[in-house]
Parts: C-alpha cells; structure tokens; sequence
C-alpha cells in the first residue's frame, strides 16, 4: 500500500522514466536467466537435483509454470545454436514467445535476414513470418456440431491447473451421502455449478495470404448460415462457406462505414461544395469521407518520438481546435482519433477534472464543452 501511495506522488514524466528502466533491467535479467537455464540445461545438471528433466526442474525446482519453462527452455535451447538472441532478448528486439516460435525454423544460413524481420514483431506478426517460411494447406470449410459443454462445480473449476486439466481431489460430503444432481459440496457447502467457458476464437495463419479462422457458435447461428447458402446458391454453387462469409461481411462493412465515416461510393456532395464553418457540431459526410482516406482509417495520433498510434477500432472526429474554441470542419482542422487518445487531447483542452465532470455526468451533458468527446453524424 505504501509503495502504490508513493507512485501516486511520481511526476508522470518520471513515471514513464521509471518504467521504461525498469523495463531494460528486466530485459537483461531474462536474458541472463535464458542464457543460464540454456548452459543449465547443456550440463544436464538437473539430474543431481533430482529431476529427470529440465521441463521438470523448472517446474518443480524453480516453479515456474508450465507455460514459462516451456518458453525458457525453447528460446534457451535456440541460443545455444544462435548466441545473437541473447543479445536481441536483453535489448528488447525480440521476446520468448518469437524466439520459441522462430526456433524449429533458424538456421546459420537465414538467421540474419530472419531475425532482421522478426525485431519488435508481436506474436501474430511472428506467425505469419512463420507461415511465409513454411506455408500449409487451405483448411477446410466444416460446420459440425461439438459435445455438449461439461457443468463443473465451482472449486472443481478452480481446481484446474495451468495446462487446462482438471487437476484431482477429494470430495467428501458429511454423511456420506451423494450430492443432488448438478451440484458438488466441498466441506459441507453447497456450490452452484458453473459451465466451461468455451475456448475463444483463434485466427492461424496458413501462408502470406490464407487463414485459419475457428470459433464456435449457437444454433440459431449455424441456422443463419445454412438459409444464407441457400440463399447464395446462385452466386456460391459450391456453398463455400469462406465465400459467403467474406460476402456478408463485406456487405455489412460497406454499410458500417457508410454510417461511420459517410463512405459512399456516389457521394451528393464533394469537399469544396461542403460548409465547413462551425455554424453547428455536425461535420459534413465530405469531410468524414475526406479525413477518414487521409488518415488511412488510423489513429492520427503522434507522441514526442515520431511514433503513431497503430489502433483501427473506436475512432472518433478530433477538432484539432476545440470546437468550443472556435474549431471549425476543414479537412486540416479535423482528424482521426481513438477513444483513448481523443480523451487524452480533450484532458489537454480542457482540463483534467473537466473532463472527469463530463465523464460523470455523460448522460447529462449537452453542452458543446466536449463536443470532441461525442460522435458526430454526417450531414451532406
């Protein structure tokens, strides 16, 4: 408690100061802490620690968990072969979840052009590297129908250990009597049952241009899809079910981005012919159309070191100049913002505990003192 009242007092220069060393220091330390593991591993010292095996010591000497022995010991073994990821680990270019990835595919003769292309790339952007290097096949279309979704007691599903099997236990009831049906009793005390979440979507790259997409969906769902291909027949004879995806959503984008940004593909009025003076908050479509292909449907926002804001989802019309303060619709007046940093631009307008006014009382308000913070609709 007294170290997070002491960061509160922290100048927010300093605190992102702060972070950022202490983000190095823990850089070099993993590095280090790979590099033993590796040199561990090479010696085969876990034996003398009891363990058969180094997944085994990490786990049950060191405790760690599965999933960071897994990784350690990946990009440990991988550095043996390349000594250069140490040094890309301690300086930040690249993390364990790349270097496990990236390991099975390295070699002396591509490691340098790879791991060149690999320096600061997120998980997803590593697989789909990967997926260049050693494209699959086309994943089939399949609709099925899964095994209903087991109903566990509470403390059985808090039970479950890190590699998602339910680990064992003992259950006893006072008496000896069965639990009802549905419901488990741990120490006496009744437990609603609880349903297993079902697993999230995942999207898997197959080669440079082809995905594997799967989630899982309900009834009423799957219904939609098998009256959507038959209604398609005409223009999917083969009822793919990747085609008729693409078709509904593409439709369904068009019609969003038509609504969001005044997308249209005959629009009434172009910029010039459009009134650009703050004669009202509501920016004209032209305007909406003309910042939204200008600021490439990304966030315009840019910090001190040149770097811009990569988010695509929730962006809201900024007036670079407070509407408030006599902002008005041009093109340069006007920019694309996330949520996030819209809000942090109207902190910088008006004032923190303004805006944390306004926040409150969202529902409230109607005056134009955050009119940056509201969506706008078109008007041509």
């Amino acid at each position: 408690m007294e170290a997070k009242n002491s960061l509160g007092l922290v100048p927010d220069d300093e605190l992102l100061r702060r972070l950022a060393e202490l983000l190095r220091q823990s850089r070099r330390v993993e590095a280090d802490l790979v590099g033993h593991i590796g040199e561990v591993d090479a010696r085969r010292l876990y034996a003398r620690e009891a363990s058969p095996s180094m997944f085994a010591y990490c786990t049950e000497v060191l405790h760690l968990s599965e999933a960071e022995a897994y990784l350690r010991i990946a990009a440990a073994r991988a550095s043996r072969e390349h000594p250069m990821l140490l040094t890309m680990l301690a300086d930040g270019r690249i993390h364990l979840t790349a270097m496990a990835k990236l390991a099975p595919h390295l070699t002396r003769e591509n490691r340098d052009v790879l791991l060149k292309r690999a320096a600061h790339k997120t998980r997803r952007q590593i697989e789909e590297l990967i997926a260049e290097l050693a494209p699959r096949p086309d994943a089939p279309a399949v609709m099925r129908k899964l095994p209903e979704r087991q109903t566990v007691s509470a403390p059985v599903q808090a039970l479950r250990d890190g590699s998602g099997q339910a680990a064992s236990a003992t259950l006893e009831r006072p008496g000896g009597a069965e639990p009802p049906e549905g419901e488990l009793r741990l120490d006496g005390v009744a437990t609603p049952p609880a349903r297993v979440p079902a697993p999230p979507a995942t999207i898997q790259p197959l080669s440079p241009t082809h995905y594997r997409i799967q989630f899982t969906v309900g009834a009423e769902l799957r219904d939609k899809l098998e009256r959507l291909k038959a209604l398609m027949r005409s223009s999917v004879p083969d009822g793919d079910l990747a085609a008729i995806i693409e078709q509904a959503v593409t439709e369904k984008l068009e019609r969003l981005e038509a609504r969001r940004f005044a997308k249209t593909s005959a629009p009434r009025k172009g910029l010039a012919d459009s009134d650009t003076s703050p004669s009202s908050r509501h920016l004209p479509a032209a305007v909406r159309r003309a910042v939204h292909e200008r600021d490439e449907g990304r966030c315009r926002f840019v910090d001190e070191q040149g770097r811009r804001c990569t988010a695509r989802d929730r962006l809201e019309f900024h007036h670079r100049h407070p509407f408030a303060h006599g902002g008005d619709h041009s093109l340069e007046g006007v920019a694309l913002l996330c949520r996030t940093h819209n809000h942090y631009l109207a902190e910088v307008d008006y004032g923190r505990e303004a805006m944390a006014g306004h926040r409150r009382s969202r529902a409230r308000v109607s005056e134009p003192a955050a009119a940056s913070l509201l969506s706008v609709p078109a008007r041509e």
